[in-house]
């Protein structure tokens, strides 16, 4: 357990890297050379590191998480955006979400020193408001339309999400004005609720978009399928049990998702992998998924869940890892898991404590 321990923790430091020449050169994302006394950093899997990485950073490398921030608002003030999933300067246009709201809200709350946090701030509000990837239908509908946008409902649960930290950062800045816009966005994720099969389901034309099935893995989802999705909402655990009805029906969900059978239907997804029913703890989606029956007052049972993810899905083995390490995502929930913490809600300014390994 503790090669395990170290090896992940060795993982968890592979990334973000440093992009800086010692004299201080760095190529932005305007693919222009600029000069910064301070060291900045590329290859931000922010998709995947929000959820882990970056709570882990918070807690064991602080000046570096102030130098990632350095970072992203060199990339905003150089390139006109901060990034989504950066690497090399390039943008990428890989994955979905604006999950770098996240990473600088929760560096705020868990107190990471950095003198921009306003400037910061209004780089939040320019990603959340941009004319593409969905964004003006899930801010006049409250959702995104299956046949207009791809992976619209994983789109829909995560600007959902993002949209709270920032929702949360104009409460910081009392901005009053944002405050109602945001907090009305972050509850979009209502919209795609259908109480019927207590799933998150793709609309069109506000109906339910017909021939649904669970297990599918298809284009309304980012990797993942109904099941690997239909519990994000880590901003408003409260909102979601309301949905389900009660905490004993949230409850009765969260053990369907771990006793379902794990066949799936639709397209192959290599990234599904560390199977628990329909839990896949191979990628991301999942990651917290175990954590949720402390919300539910059934905490014994997200020991023993958690228990068993990290005694199955990591090895000493040359395949130790159950999936895509992703930057270092997998081994950091590994790490946080181990040693009894866990971050649910990047954003709120405290951490799960659990049975630590």
């Amino acid at each position: 357990l503790k090669e395990i321990f170290y090896t992940s923790l060795y993982h968890t430091m592979i990334a973000p890297n440093k992009l800086s020449d010692r004299n201080g050169d760095f190529r932005s994302t305007d693919m222009k050379i600029y000069n910064d006394s301070n060291i900045n950093f590329t290859v931000f899997s922010l998709w995947d590191t929000f959820r882990s990485t970056h709570p882990l950073f918070n807690l064991i490398e602080r000046k570096r998480t102030s130098l990632f921030l350095n970072s992203f608002l060199n990339q905003y003030k150089n390139g006109g955006q901060l990034p989504i999933w950066e690497l090399c300067a390039n943008y990428t246009g890989c994955m979905i979400g604006y999950h770098v709201v996240s990473v600088i809200l929760d560096a705020y709350v868990k107190g990471i020193n950095y003198d921009n946090y306003d400037k910061l701030y209004q780089a939040m509000l320019h990603i959340s408001n941009r004319n593409k990837l969905g964004i003006p239908e899930f801010k006049k509908k409250g959702y995104i339309s299956s046949f207009t946008e791809p992976e619209s409902v994983s789109k829909t649960l995560e600007y959902s999400y993002n949209d709270w930290c920032i929702y949360k950062m104009a409460q910081l800045y009392n901005d009053s004005t944002n405050l109602s816009i945001y907090a009305k966005r972050a509850q979009s994720y209502k919209n795609l609720f259908n109480k019927n099969s207590g799933l998150m389901q793709p609309k069109t034309n506000a109906n339910w978009k017909a021939g649904f099935i669970p297990s599918e893995v298809n284009y309304n989802y980012t990797e993942a399928n109904s099941w690997q999705y239909s519990f994000f909402v880590p901003h408003d655990i409260t909102g979601l049990i309301e949905l389900h009805g009660s905490k004993k029906q949230l409850e009765a969900k969260i053990d369907e998702l771990f006793t379902a059978n794990s066949n799936m239907v639709g397209r192959n997804q290599a990234d599904i992998t560390g199977l628990i029913g329909q839990y896949a703890h191979g990628n991301e989606p999942s990651h917290y998924m175990s954590y949720l029956y402390n919300m539910v007052d059934k905490p014994y049972k997200s020991q023993k869940m958690v228990n068993t993810i990290l005694n199955k899905m990591y090895s000493t083995n040359p395949n130790g890892i159950i999936g895509n390490e992703d930057c270092g995502q997998m081994s950091a929930w590994y790490v946080l898991s181990s040693i009894g913490l866990f971050d649910v809600n990047p954003g709120d300014p405290y951490y799960l404590i659990q049975t630590p390994l």
